[in-house]
């Protein structure tokens, strides 16, 4: 079974590499590149919460979380090609939710592209309603919530 850990400096690389992997081919269908392949994961790892999941060493999955004023924002989720269909994603994703629970967060949000329907609809299914779309950094994005109930 993998675990959940903490991202160090030294996993900056790999984690770059892993996002660039697994938005690949994201690329030609909104006509640019994703949000998440455009960040600086050394300054997340400093500046925010970056988590990963490890094989032998290797970077399989990432989660990274910011803390907001009123909500926990699950700024990204990768899964590397390679891992894909293991539900390393849906456990992050349930992680996230009990890091924003144990921070007194009573919803978690995050964002996708408008043109990543398959993405909005998985989120939609595990409980995220959409309550904004926004041009930002050149992006169109849909935002989506999920609030968190106590457990």
């Amino acid at each position: 079974m993998f675990k959940i850990e903490k991202a160090t400096a030294v996993d900056a690389p790999q984690i770059t590499q892993c996002v660039q992997d697994a938005y690949q081919h994201y690329v030609a269908q909104i006509g640019s590149p994703p949000g998440p392949m455009l960040d600086d994961y050394a300054a997340m790892i400093t500046e925010h919460g970056v988590w990963v999941i490890r094989d032998n060493g290797r970077i399989a999955a990432l989660l990274v979380l910011i803390d907001q004023p009123e909500t926990m924002l699950l700024d990204n989720v990768a899964v590397h090609p390679d891992y894909q269909g293991r539900k390393l994603g849906k456990r992050l994703m349930a992680f996230a939710e009990e890091v924003a629970r144990e921070r007194g967060y009573g919803a978690i949000q995050l964002y996708t592209h408008e043109m990543m329907a398959t993405n909005r609809a998985i989120y939609a299914k595990i409980g995220y309603v959409e309550f904004a779309r926004k041009r930002e950094k050149g992006l169109n994005r849909v935002y989506m919530k999920k609030q968190l109930l106590a457990q």
